[in-house]
């Protein structure tokens, strides 16, 4: 009962946190054209160097966040990225040149970095056995925030761009204040360990780690690659939605809540009703089956409703990511859990360096005036071909552990 309660918190505490991501989505394009007089193409490839500092963060923090979650608990570490996040929000919120925004984005990646003490959180809480299903509520939290976080960033930022900034910091503060009454410590003192400042950067994390598992490094390389053909959402495609389909703040909004909206459902209940039935396995191929399918439709769309039934499909990929973190978290110990999540941040924070400006830069050579051709949609084909990638590595890991079961 104790462990159910710790991982509701848990839980409470990332939606919380993805409901502020949500609202700023939206509106985002819209503050950078105010700050920089900028178009639509060169807002897109402005945010794809942005998401590119904040992933830089994310990969020079997400192991020492989970190295310092390792030897001080995850409490600790959680509610001090909370309150960062809170301070950030506030920060863009008031940002009066572009380059306030660019400060807030490289401390927005710090405070992000927090999800590897999260993870680490709910794999101190959850038997082996559980944790896909586990992982796959995190993903409803992600999902869930992101329903109602697009909708609402689209009609606060109807009013102000700036409008759901304000709102996003309060709602981390908020956050931050609950965290401090209701969030117990999940790492018992004996499984701590010291922490080692030359164990907290992401190759020293992977070389330790590899020490415990000849898997753990197959799966850490799938999740990176899945994070590369996953990036293309927050990357562009509010941009996407624009140059493609000529959709408004409020469209934009509202179809990022479609995108939430499915993705909890898959995450949250597909994968605990279906996960036992289809297999880990084979839930991963559904899922990148489900994003390649997505990517064509979204090329072939031509009305608002295709456009819908194209983020439907793509809900499916919602069963690869779980799984994934569930065989890799069972290949080390409870002592370092905190390690194993911040490198798979830290290497998924490489893809993320990567991500943005790929994405954004195809987007930008690909729509607009001086296309190549015209077809803003290969962003989203080029998020396909990356998936694949992602289910031969994982492939090879999984071959790789059946063979020494």
């Amino acid at each position: 009962m104790q462990h159910r309660a710790s991982f509701g918190i848990v839980f409470a505490i990332v939606m919380i946190d993805m409901l502020g991501f949500g609202i700023v989505t939206p509106v985002l394009p819209g503050l950078i054209i105010e700050l920089t007089r900028v178009d639509i193409g060169t807002a897109a490839e402005y945010a794809g160097w942005l998401g590119a500092g904040y992933a830089t963060m994310q990969f020079v923090f997400a192991p020492v966040i989970g190295n310092l979650s390792d030897r001080f608990g995850r409490r600790p570490v959680l509610l001090a990225a909370i309150l960062m996040l809170g301070l950030d929000y506030l920060l863009q919120a008031m940002a009066p040149h572009f380059w306030w925004l660019i400060i807030g984005r490289l401390l927005a990646g710090v405070t992000g970095a927090s999800f590897s003490a999260a993870y680490a959180y709910i794999a101190d809480v959850t038997p082996p056995e559980k944790r896909a299903a586990n992982f796959g509520m995190m993903g409803l939290a992600f999902g869930f925030g992101f329903v109602v976080g697009p909708a609402m960033g689209g009609l606060l930022g109807a009013i102000s761009p700036r409008l759901p900034f304000y709102a996003a910091s309060a709602l981390a503060l908020t956050n931050f204040v609950f965290g401090m009454f209701f969030l117990r410590e999940s790492l018992a003192p004996e499984n701590r360990r010291p922490f080692d400042w030359r164990r907290a950067n992401a190759l020293s994390s992977l070389r330790a780690l590899r020490g415990r598992s000849r898997t753990v490094l197959w799966f850490v390389a799938a999740l990176g690659a899945w994070q590369l053909a996953h990036v293309v959402y927050p990357a562009v495609w509010p941009y996407f939605a624009i140059a493609a389909y000529g959709f408004s703040t409020r469209d934009v909004g509202l179809a990022l809540a479609m995108v939430g909206f499915s993705s909890a459902l898959v995450q949250g209940f597909g994968l605990r009703f279906a996960l036992p039935r289809l297999g880990e396995r084979r839930a991963v191929v559904l899922g990148v089956a489900g994003l390649c399918a997505s990517a064509v439709l979204y090329n072939l769309a031509q009305h608002t409703w295709q456009v819908y039934l194209a983020i439907a499909v793509g809900a499916l990929q919602g069963f690869v990511q779980p799984p994934i973190a569930a065989f890799n978290s069972r290949a080390v110990d409870a002592r370092s859990q905190g390690e194993l999540q911040g490198a798979v941040q830290s290497i998924g924070s490489i893809a993320a360096i990567v991500g943005p400006p790929l994405y954004t830069q195809t987007l930008a050579r690909f729509s607009g005036p001086h296309a190549i051709v015209n077809l803003p949609g290969m962003p989203m084909l080029l998020s396909a071909a990356i998936s694949l990638m992602t289910l031969a590595l994982f492939w090879k890991g999984a071959s790789l552990l059946r063979e020494s079961e």
